[in-house]
């Protein structure tokens, strides 16, 4: 579905301080896989997922989704950032539509598909609410069905769970796991945490330091439902270790 072909990304082209972020990344994305990404901080996983939502170009190579090449943001596409990024005077109902509203094309059947998205993430009893009045994890949900409203098929995560506790994040990562299985998608997620990647994904890409490039993509061989206790399984024990191995061993020669 997502195809990532001879991409290098260069911030500052034109400029003495010209920085390669990311070299040489060919990766191929299947339509409702769930893809862990991870690497050291600054190896160009955040700018891996603007090139997929059309919000980078490449400096060479190509992005292209279903065949098309990307050259601008595009509908089917969803975001969720590390922060919720929730306007503080709209109430949390209208926070999930606002991007709609924005481009015009709020209409009732919309409204009730943000209602029952609110709903399913366990927030029915808050629509009328200001984001102030809930707590990290409630607004990050939130967040998460303002890039579900429109049914994108394609869901792009930058560490959106990073800010919160950790009983928190365990909550939300079960929680992203049931919308997921609900209403598939192709998501994307970047996380620094291992546990996170094994758990989440189907595949983790881990990257190497900058230049960002793929160094190897870990097959997940665990069943769906996840479940925190899998941890103690054989087969994540084995991918949390190649994991590891890889951040480490690079991290080592960097």
């Amino acid at each position: 579905m997502i195809r990532l072909s001879n991409v290098d990304l260069t911030y500052g082209q034109a400029t003495e301080q010209a920085t390669l972020a990311l070299h040489d990344v060919n990766l191929d994305i299947r339509k409702n896989e769930i893809l862990t990404i991870v690497g050291a901080s600054g190896c160009g996983k955040s700018t891996l997922l603007r090139l997929i939502a059309g919000l980078l170009l490449p400096t060479r190579g190509e992005v292209l989704v279903n065949g098309q090449p990307v050259r601008e943001p595009r509908r089917d596409t969803g975001i969720v950032f590390q922060a919720p990024t929730l306007v503080p005077w709209a109430t949390i109902l209208d926070n999930v539509l606002l991007p709609q509203r924005i481009v015009g094309r709020v209409s009732l059947e919309l409204r009730e598909r943000a209602q029952r998205l609110l709903r399913t993430a366990g927030l029915g009893e808050f629509t009328d609410r200001l984001p102030r009045q809930l707590s990290g994890g409630m607004q990050q949900r939130a967040a998460i069905c303002r890039a579900l409203v429109h049914n994108p098929d394609i869901l792009l995560m930058d560490e959106p769970f990073g800010a919160l506790d950790a009983l928190t994040r365990e909550t939300m990562t079960l929680e992203l796991m049931r919308i997921w299985a609900e209403e598939p998608k192709t998501i994307v997620f970047v996380t620094h945490s291992i546990t996170e990647a094994v758990l989440l994904g189907d595949r983790v890409v881990v990257m190497s330091p900058r230049p960002g490039v793929v160094r190897e993509i870990v097959q997940v061989g665990l069943p769906r439902p996840r479940r925190f206790k899998m941890e103690a399984d054989p087969e994540f024990v084995r991918c949390a270790e190649r994991v590891r191995e890889l951040i480490f061993t690079q991290e080592e020669h960097a």
